[in-house]
């Protein structure tokens, strides 16, 4: 039934490279599609921000990486602005940078 269907070696390393094409593919494919709940994600963890991936997929569609930058900032400003425990006033001494105390020397 089968008798046209004998695979030589050099045909198994075809569909073997033709699997391993396919597979990576299929990979990129998964990593692109992903980048906005992976970005959210990472988000969430640095900042305490959710943002859905759905909203930033739209925003980047519609205004591209300048969107999403600008929506990051309005909400990091927007969390800045929203915590009752932090006032500044403007006679207020700079708080020092969590660079400058020395954490990150070796």
């Amino acid at each position: 039934m089968f008798d046209g269907l004998v695979f030589s070696g050099v045909d198994w390393f075809r569909f073997g490279a033709l699997a391993v094409v396919f597979f990576l593919l299929v990979m990129l494919i998964i990593s692109f599609r992903s980048r906005a709940r992976v970005f959210c994600q990472y988000l969430k963890h640095m900042t305490g921000i959710e943002l859905k991936p759905g909203r930033v997929q739209a925003l980047y569609k519609s205004r591209g990486k300048a969107g999403v930058r600008d929506l990051l900032i309005d909400l990091i400003i927007q969390q800045d602005l929203d915590d009752p425990d932090q006032q500044i006033t403007p006679g207020d001494e700079p708080k020092s940078s969590i660079y400058e105390s020395g954490v990150f020397d070796g």
